[in-house]
């Protein structure tokens, strides 16, 4: 499982004309699931995710987490976080889990990240064509990658 965390002032995701999800304060969250992931790997990143300390203390240092500046979550689906651009230029996307895998996975996160945060988690919707737009806040973009815990 894959994660990009951006720190965002704002981010709105809009599918086919409608607003789906929109945050002030909080993560943008880019997930990518693969075939190889499981409810361990969610269970992990979500905690990492919750407890991630990027936004700014009294004296500029990165050391308050969602809870602490009241935050919010964006959290989109995002298939090309597995693309594979080893041969020619056109990604291949053979890594990333087949929906009937990677659905539950997603509505898992949702539902850890809830559970964890105790607010509402706002969505992109799976598999749709979606605008996204943010301002990043500082900028502070996170990869994280389950398979790598570095």
């Amino acid at each position: 499982m894959r994660a990009i965390i951006q720190r965002v002032s704002e981010a709105k995701c809009v599918a086919d004309g409608v607003v789906t999800g929109t945050i002030g304060t909080g993560f943008l969250v880019l997930l990518g699931i693969e075939d190889a992931d499981t409810a361990e790997d969610v269970e992990w990143l979500a905690g990492k995710i919750v407890n991630m300390r990027i936004f700014g203390d009294g004296h500029g240092q990165m050391n308050k987490a969602l809870a602490d500046v009241d935050g919010d979550i964006l959290l989109i689906s995002q298939f090309t976080l597995f693309a594979s651009t080893k041969k020619g230029n056109r990604p291949g996307f053979t890594r990333a889990a087949r929906p009937e895998k990677a659905i539950p996975l997603y509505e898992a996160m949702i539902k850890q990240l809830y559970l964890l945060l105790g607010k509402e988690i706002r969505t992109g919707i799976f598999g749709a064509d979606m605008k996204i737009s943010l301002v990043n806040d500082g900028p502070v973009t996170i990869a994280i990658d389950t398979k790598n815990k570095e």
